[in-house]
């Protein structure tokens, strides 16, 4: 039985050959032959309606380049689908459709090109740009447009991703290196702030308010051209420093207003006094009270006038002597009950013991400070008188801590 675009033999359907393609068997009949090619030609129909849907799709949307693929992949099958129908006005049809699709992806890629050439330029201008954050939001946003903008022809591609990437690369390389730069920088600043802090305790330390207060005005001039770092890491030291300076400054200043004067012999008396005030202390068993009792004879002494009579070298060494005593038998209470909570129900000989071996412990760290200190002295000489005296009264004030503990340890010893 023959058919326009078919025929069936020996319960075979055929669709014939067309465009260059042979007779192809596409069905066998199942019930008659009549209702068999009827039901080919509502398949061909199907298709026909596929065909004209596609066409609708492309006409309706504006990314009509989109569709290429699928009317390609539509247009292979139908050379293989199985229907009875005339199919070369669809394939026509559908290569109109690619040739008119074709054409507004050709014209598109082109803008592409133009829109990604305009992006790489923008990348080129700004690339050695240091506003680090304004600039990273600008890259960020960039890269966005850049992915949202369409394909370019495919010679092209390589070249214009490689002119964009190496542009955008090139700058967040310079501000990785930029911020490695500066962690390295804030380390070495942070050494500086540090040094600024320990010459502060150092000056702090002096006996000469003048002498402190000129060291001050110098180190905080340094501070103030001292690099950044952190504000987490600054914020700690700076503490320390504006508080030491500010006692600097404030002892300086009541040098300049010492207030009622004293007369030698009054004022010897009351360095004598004082001095036995606090050496009573050193025998006393340490406690709240002694503690503020010492703290309170040390407030006396800091109202006296900062210039002594010479005869008062002896004695005033003396009341440092004995104040540091006082501290450290305090301080040594508060080490040994912290390592050993169950202390107190300790024999009397067993506390000794433990208070030796701990006082032994701490004077030998301190003997070895002092030592290498002394070892190393040339190395902390520099041109300034007032650092050179600095560096004295730090070996003073150590020789003074070994001096105390052995002080301690003869005591124990005693008991």
């Amino acid at each position: 039985m023959d058919h326009p675009y078919g025929y069936i033999k020996n319960t075979k359907v055929y669709l014939r050959g067309f465009l260059g393609k042979a007779d192809r068997e596409i069905g066998e009949v199942k019930e008659d032959e009549t209702s068999t090619l009827k039901y080919f030609e509502a398949r061909f129909e199907q298709i026909k309606g596929k065909v004209e849907k596609l066409k609708n799709d492309i006409k309706e949307n504006q990314n009509k380049g989109s569709f290429l693929m699928k009317l390609i992949h539509l247009r292979e099958s139908l050379f293989e689908s199985d229907a009875l129908g005339d199919f070369i006005p669809l394939i026509e049809e559908l290569n109109q459709q690619e040739a008119f699709l074709n054409e507004i992806i050709q014209s598109n890629r082109s803008k592409n090109l133009e829109v990604k050439n305009s992006l790489i330029d923008e990348a080129e201008s700004m690339k050695d740009d240091t506003d680090w954050k304004e600039t990273t939001e600008f890259f960020k946003e960039l890269k966005l447009r850049w992915i949202k903008t369409g394909p370019v022809e495919k010679e092209l591609h390589e070249e214009i991703e490689t002119r964009f990437n190496d542009s955008v690369q090139t700058f967040f390389e310079t501000r990785r290196h930029f911020f490695e730069g500066m962690a390295l920088q804030a380390e070495e600043n942070i050494k500086i702030y540090e040094s600024l802090v320990l010459q502060a305790r150092e000056a702090h330390d002096l006996p000469d308010s003048k002498m402190a207060f000129d060291i001050s005005k110098k180190i905080q001039k340094q501070w103030k051209e001292a690099g950044k770092v952190p504000a987490e890491k600054r914020q700690p030291l700076w503490d320390e420093f504006s508080k030491l300076n500010n006692r600097i400054f404030s002892r300086y200043k009541r040098t300049l207003n010492p207030g009622p004067q004293m007369h030698p012999r009054e004022l010897m008396k009351k360095i004598e006094t004082l001095t036995e005030d606090i050496k009573r202390l050193v025998n006393v068993p340490t406690s709240y009270d002694v503690i503020n009792k010492a703290k309170l004879i040390q407030e006396e002494w800091r109202k006296l006038p900062p210039r002594k009579p010479k005869e008062a070298t002896l004695t005033a060494r003396s009341f440092q002597f004995y104040s540091d005593i006082v501290f450290e038998k305090a301080f040594l209470e508060k080490l040994i009950h912290g390592k050993y909570p169950d202390f107190n129900e300790m024999s009397d000989t067993e506390q000794i013991e433990l208070k030796i071996a701990l006082l032994k412990d701490l004077l030998h760290r301190d003997q070895s400070e002092l030592d290498t200190m002394q070892n190393n002295t040339d190395n902390f000489r520099v041109q300034t008188e007032d650092f050179e005296i600095m560096m004295k009264k730090k070996l003073s004030g150590l020789k003074r801590k070994v001096d105390v503990k052995n002080y301690l340890l003869k005591q124990l010893s005693f008991k």
